[in-house]
């Protein structure tokens, strides 16, 4: 037992270390879609979910919480998210001897825009678009009856018209069960990785990185060399800390409530609380997102359907984002759907 506590206390200590010396600065990090939720329960919560995960959206939330359901699941997820931009889910787990193995897929996608003269703003008659994509595989073990622990490694690619940049990250988390009305801490640390840059041949030679400083036609066009090295940027790294409980349990009813505290390198430190009542197969929840420049508040609701193949859990939920949505039907909703066999 004691190795186990001696975990929690490192990845309780290493968030700290690891933000050390950075601030929040908005605008420092790339890849945003790493930052933008996935499940409609977890959502539908204000993503006070770090110590309620407990089905394959864990990939995602706390690698943990896979390993606490003994069955295999299917996920899929789709979020109609703001300004026209759409977002895709996918996961499949399956539970070994060794431990729970889960792999996902995730796909931010838009709509063709056009490009745009930059001295009169008219368009030109082209066409670009965006995409972010990210694959991962993830695994993770109940070592105990209280204590678990899951790990995902991913890659990650970004795509800006012909301009692209990849990479890999790595999400650890952990959950502890206190056994007293089911009270759980979970921990989190996600999108841990190396700095990464574009590369960019903005002179069309076919060559990058050439020294601009020089004063040299090193690649003998006749031109002084025009492509500087172009400066790396962060990708999203957060720590999540998060207490759940149940406030309510009698027969066929339960109420679950969740308070968590989220740390990324480019804002500051945001709070999530959020609730859940669920009577017999149906479930509603509700959720804050706290100390961001607007409250954003969450609803949803779920629906489990038991069949003779699978279990099929439907969930839905809206999220009022303030001026950053134009009206009700373009404010972010998410609507996913899992499997348990």
């Amino acid at each position: 037992m004691k190795k186990y506590v001696v975990l929690l206390i490192v990845i309780t200590v290493l968030p700290g270390l690891l933000f050390a010396d950075i601030f929040a600065k908005t605008g420092t990090a790339g890849l945003q879609f790493l930052k933008i939720g996935i499940g409609a329960r977890a959502l539908g919560m204000g993503e006070a979910y770090t110590a309620v995960t407990d089905d394959i959206s864990s990939i995602y939330w706390n690698p943990a919480g896979l390993a606490l359901k003994a069955q295999d699941q299917v996920m899929f997820s789709h979020t109609s998210w703001i300004a026209g931009i759409n977002y895709e889910f996918v996961a499949f787990s399956k539970v070994t001897p060794l431990g729970t193995f889960g792999v996902s897929t995730a796909l931010l996608h838009m709509d063709y825009m056009d490009v745009i003269e930059e001295e009169d703003f008219e368009p030109t008659g082209e066409t670009f678009t965006c995409y972010d994509l990210m694959a991962g595989i993830t695994y993770a073990n109940e070592f105990t009856d209280k204590f678990s622990f899951g790990a995902n490694v991913k890659y990650v690619r970004e795509k800006l018209d012909e301009f692209d940049v990849n990479g890999v990250a790595v999400d650890i988390g952990s959950l502890y069960n206190t056994g007293w009305n089911n009270l759980t801490i979970g921990m989190a640390i996600k999108n841990f990785g190396p700095d990464l840059k574009y590369e960019i041949d903005e002179d069309g030679d076919g060559l990058l990185n050439e020294d601009p400083f020089d004063l040299l036609d090193n690649d003998g066009d006749g031109l002084i060399d025009e492509d500087r090295d172009e400066y790396p940027f962060k990708i999203p790294m957060g720590f999540s800390l998060g207490v759940a409980m149940d406030i309510y349990a009698r027969d066929n009813q339960l109420l679950l409530a969740s308070v968590q505290l989220d740390n990324c390198v480019d804002r500051q430190e945001t709070y999530n609380i959020g609730m859940e009542y669920k009577i017999g197969s149906f479930k509603i929840r509700s959720g804050y997102q706290l100390n961001y420049d607007e409250t954003s508040y969450s609803a949803g609701f779920g629906w489990s359907i038991p069949t003779s193949f699978a279990v099929i859990n439907i969930d839905y939920s809206y999220t009022d984002m303030g001026d950053l949505a134009e009206s009700f039907l373009k404010s972010p909703q998410r609507l996913s759907l899992k499997l348990l066999f």
